[in-house]
């Protein structure tokens, strides 16, 4: 079996000048189909069919056959059955011509090979690659717009509509002439969505480069009730900015996949650090981004040894472990001596629906405490404070206490609901709706201090351990009170009072310096930095 591949490439292409050339992923946009015709187990020869030098270049120094397209076939009205019969050496007979379009370059060679032995097969004369596209569509009759379909159907139950792609033309050699290459008994092939795109206009280039370029990314995170989950809620943050699902690891032995809540990502678990490697060395990563604490040197070495050509990018990381990695952020952190290493509240991501808050008016009284220590809470501030302010004396004052995913004496803290003013609520998804409704706060040094800062709302804040001691924006100087780790139940009762009491230019003068720092600006930051990498 003697079959042909033709690859038509004029020069002239007036939608997107040179486009045949430009350079898509790192190549040359030409290259990925001469480069699936190479690769095919089923093609014997490759002619590219051209009046461009440069692409003549291109096609040489891949080595394969160029046919100078003669003038009158490189016009915008000549088909392409022209120019693929034009094409076909005489010296040698072929079964099949298959055309293969440059501008298709997302096709794999695994596909192109199936449809040629579909093709071979079945015996066809003609096999059109296409995509499987249904939608709800409608037909102009006689001047009057008409359905295509009888009922109304999501489209995964609509019946099945091929739409052609240009990735390739499989013909006998037999029904190949200067006006057709569609012989009696046609058929097409479904290739997937990702290998159907065309580049017809900017739009499609665009759209193409993105998929060539598309990186592979893995995200290996824990978090539970001693280290906290704030890990948990940047790692799915940051799984929502690239264009592809990243796979996203736990360790089961240090996180509960009940932490990560409802999500569609890929929540991968492992049960070691070799699982991790193992799966790192099949799947090739182009990103892999550790939220997973402080990092070692021995832990950094072996994830470089098995992905050697991946951009390693750690998060909240001052263990010896940054010095191996090529991007580092640690948004609680001050700065430090290394590039690589971006601190401070200007790399903080925010969650998606805090963008949509503004900072709250400060009223002229204190009237709803927000309490919430995050995820975990392993200081049990929650229970202390619940404890409080179940005394008559605040009775006057309403308090919303939101315990985290990792709190683990959940069903006895809600109990306190049974209280007039107090109201405790469980993983909530509205935690910015929450927040707002309140004019003061009190909360740990983590995640939520920057949360309350966004919006605005004067707070006191205490440190959940030694490492959260370290934590650099959440302090006096930034517009919060802060009282240290795990201060006695009576300093926390004081504070809590001063702040119920606190004047109206007292609670303004707070949130002024809350506001001063740009933390809604802090993924576009982090994201330009990873894709610059």
């Amino acid at each position: 079996m003697n079959i042909l591949a033709i690859i038509p490439a004029r020069a002239g292409s007036k939608g997107i000048p040179n486009k045949n050339i430009r350079i898509i992923g790192g190549r040359p946009l030409i290259y990925y189909s001469i480069q699936n015709a190479l690769n095919s187990n089923l093609i014997n020869d490759i002619v590219v069919s051209t009046d461009s030098p440069e692409v003549r270049i291109i096609a040489e120094q891949m080595g394969v056959k160029v046919h100078w397209r003669k003038e009158e076939l490189c016009g915008d009205a000549v088909t392409l059955d022209a120019v693929i019969y034009d094409a076909i050496p005489k010296t040698k007979e072929y079964d099949y011509i298959v055309t293969m379009q440059p501008t298709s370059p997302t096709l794999q060679v695994k596909t192109l090979d199936a449809a040629i032995n579909y093709a071979i097969t079945n015996n066809y004369d003609t096999v059109i690659s296409a995509i499987n596209a249904p939608h709800l569509s409608w037909r102009e009759e006689n001047g009057v717009k008409i359905p295509n379909y009888e009922k109304r159907l999501n489209r995964q139950y609509l019946p099945p509509c091929y739409k052609e792609t240009g990735a390739f033309v499989i013909s006998k050699t037999s029904v190949v002439t200067e006006k057709t290459r569609i012989g009696k008994t046609v058929d097409v092939y479904e290739v997937p969505a990702d290998e159907s795109q065309d580049v017809d206009d900017f739009y499609d280039l665009r759209n193409v480069a993105t998929a060539l370029e598309k990186k592979k990314v893995a995200i290996y995170v824990n978090g539970n009730n001693k280290r906290g989950i704030g890990h948990i809620y940047r790692a799915l943050e940051l799984a929502d900015e690239f264009f592809v699902k990243p796979d996203i690891y736990y360790d089961i032995n240090q996180t509960d996949p009940k932490v990560f809540g409802k999500t569609t990502h890929n929540i991968i678990p492992i049960d070691s650090i070799s699982e991790l490697f193992e799966k790192c060395k099949i799947h090739n990563y182009s990103i892999f981004i550790n939220d997973i604490l402080n990092t070692n040197i021995d832990y950094m070495i072996g994830l470089r040894s098995v992905l050697p050509k991946a951009k390693i990018i750690n998060f909240e990381d001052d263990g010896e472990g940054i010095i191996k990695a090529d991007l580092v952020f640690n948004a609680l952190f001050h700065e430090n001596d290394y590039p690589h290493v971006h601190a401070g509240e200007k790399y903080y991501i925010s969650g998606k629906t805090f963008m949509f808050y503004q900072p709250i008016n400060i009223k002229e009284n204190v009237k709803r405490v927000f309490i919430s220590f995050g995820g975990a809470d392993p200081q049990n501030y929650s229970d202390r404070l619940l404890n409080m302010i179940c005394k008559p004396e605040y009775s006057n004052t309403n308090f919303i206490v939101v315990l985290g995913r990792a709190k683990h004496n959940v069903e006895e803290l809600l109990k306190y609901n049974e209280y007039h003013n107090i109201e405790v609520l469980y993983d909530v998804s509205n935690m910015p709706e929450l927040m707002s409704s309140c004019d003061v706060g009190i909360t740990s040094r983590g995640r939520t201090g920057y949360e309350l800062a966004m919006l605005g709302i004067p707070s006191i804040s205490m440190a959940q351990n030694q490492r959260e001691e370290k934590h650099g924006f959440v302090c006096n100087e930034n517009g919060f009170t802060y009282i240290g780790l795990n201060p006695a139940d009576e300093i926390i009762e004081s504070n809590l009072k001063m702040y119920i009491g606190l004047s109206q230019s007292s609670r303004q003068h707070f949130q002024n310096m809350l506001l001063s720092h740009d933390l809604r600006g802090g993924r576009h930051r982090v994201m330009s930095l990873i894709n610059s990498i």
